[in-house]
């Protein structure tokens, strides 16, 4: 796409067409910051398209800030699911006294337009909402991300605004998990943390910023197992780590994406036409860290289970 910047793609295959709902980039005039700041978008248009490489259809405004009750400001990246014959997005926004929260809106239609509901999810907070349907029909949310995305001021789903990053030595924060009620629109229990463990099954610190949970989580199924795959942020690497449970611990593996050009990364993964897809962002056309966008490219196992790691060519 290039009449539009789009970045954290969050792909999805409805009736037989690939979604793909973005942030949409643009160019506010506000200066960067390790808080992202500068990324402060104000409505989502969702992508499709029939095959991949094929033509891809900009759907327009699915929702708008201004159409949300309790937002203030920054709608970051987003999620969608499919069920009781409804759509439903998921969207973190800051709300007016800019906290961020996770909200939800609902269409007949994979590309909206979306009305949301009139409260944030209840329970909900921080950022990277992405919610997966597991094979008993069970669906949950994964959510978090540090640094501007609050994640480091909420300790046991409580907030406390002087909370600060996490010290080189300090245990790292972990994203957070929570099975969604039968109408997708609640929290159908108390939001648990995820544990993300090396190979000795201990839990990282803040120091292990290649391997530590930054953002950006995506949840898939292969071969039975669940992996949990996630972005690094500061060190701008797409891992993954693999578990037996929705609810963990995974176990992390290895690298999915080396760093491509830009600040952090944000992804997807699914399966269409035999293959697997890894649909992620850059900032290629724009060569600005707050003007991405998103590529997609195949994505391969090993026998194992394991992911060959990509190494994106530009």
């Amino acid at each position: 796409m290039t009449n539009i910047y789009t970045a954290d793609p969050s792909a999805h295959v409805f009736n037989g067409r690939i979604y793909i709902y973005p942030s949409h980039d643009t160019a506010t005039g506000i200066p960067e910051d390790d808080l992202g700041s500068h990324f402060d978008m104000r409505d989502y248009h969702i992508l499709s398209m029939d095959s991949v490489g094929g033509k891809v259809t900009d759907n327009g405004v699915a929702l708008d800030i201004r159409n949300i009750p309790w937002a203030g400001r920054q709608l970051w990246a987003p999620d969608a699911a499919f069920a009781n014959n409804t759509y439903y997005l998921y969207f973190p926004v800051k709300d007016k006294k800019d906290i961020f929260h996770i909200g939800v809106a609902t269409s007949q239609k994979p590309e909206g337009p979306f009305v949301a509901e009139k409260d944030p999810i209840t329970g909900s907070y921080s950022i990277d909402p992405c919610v997966f349907k597991d094979d008993d029909g069970k669906y949950y949310m994964y959510f978090g991300g540090i640094w501007g995305g609050q994640l480091q001021k909420w300790n046991n789903n409580r907030y406390d605004s002087t909370k600060g990053n996490r010290k080189p030595d300090e245990p790292a924060i972990l994203p957070r998990v929570a099975r969604l009620s039968p109408d997708m629109k609640h929290f159908a229990e108390a939001v648990k943390e995820v544990q993300v463990v090396g190979g000795d099954n201990k839990p990282y610190s803040e120091k292990d910023n290649d391997r530590r949970f930054f953002e950006g989580s995506w949840m898939f199924k292969y071969q039975g197992k669940y992996y949990f795959t996630y972005s690094t942020g500061d060190t701008h690497r797409l891992v993954y780590a693999t578990g037996s449970s929705p609810y963990g611990p995974f176990t992390y593996q290895g690298v999915i994406l080396n760093p491509v050009e830009g600040w952090t990364t944000h992804h997807s993964i699914i399966s269409f036409g035999g293959k697997w897809w890894l649909f992620y962002h850059d900032t290629q056309l724009s060569g600005k860290t707050f003007l991405r966008n998103v590529k997609v490219t195949e994505l391969h196992f090993n026998p194992d289970g394991s992911i060959q790691t990509i190494t994106a060519q530009h």
